[in-house]
């Protein structure tokens, strides 16, 4: 049996990206795009996928909305002069429990591969009758290496803002 190539969209209502940073090493800030799209092509098992994703970087959610601002500033995004930030998939290689994706993130038009970890929730069809695919997304960059290097020390020599970001996503695909 041909496994058929599929196109995938991103189940919006359904799926989170967050992100996590240190402040101050000693404690952790959330926060989240709810402005993103992500969609895939690939066959079932998704072992040959190819998948894209943006977020609208406007949408930067931490819940205060000073610190938001201060993220949209040129001191970090700088969302008025790159307004999305993207990745594209180049690379998949199974894995126990899913896959290793690697990709081209880009952000403030900065382009660096990353690997993030994925892991295949499976395939599903709801009640309406849709084909559901589920996936969770961890991974971790390095603000800086993408000119988000804003920080500040401490007076005891500490620094406010951590370079590594963590990655987490919860996403589902609607197969097209």
């Amino acid at each position: 049996m041909i496994n058929k190539m599929a196109n995938w969209i991103l189940d919006a209502a359904h799926s989170q990206i967050q992100f996590k940073v240190k402040h101050l090493m000693i404690s952790t800030v959330t926060g989240n795009f709810s402005k993103f799209e992500a969609q895939a092509t690939a066959s079932d098992d998704f072992s040959d996928a190819q998948i894209s994703f943006s977020a609208d970087v406007n949408s930067i959610n931490t819940g205060i909305e000073q610190r938001d601002g201060h993220l949209k500033s040129a001191d970090f995004f700088d969302a008025e002069n790159f307004p999305t930030l993207t990745f594209s998939s180049t690379k998949l290689n199974k894995t126990n429990d899913g896959f290793k994706m690697t990709g081209d993130l880009s952000i403030r038009g900065t382009v660096k591969s990353v690997s993030l970890d994925v892991e295949f929730g499976g395939i599903m069809v709801d009640p309406w009758g849709n084909t559901k695919a589920g996936f969770t997304i961890e991974g971790k960059i390095s603000r800086k290496e993408f000119g988000l290097s804003w920080n500040t020390v401490t007076e005891a020599g500490g620094i406010v803002v951590s370079d590594e970001v963590k990655i987490y996503g919860e996403i589902e695909l609607q197969k097209a």
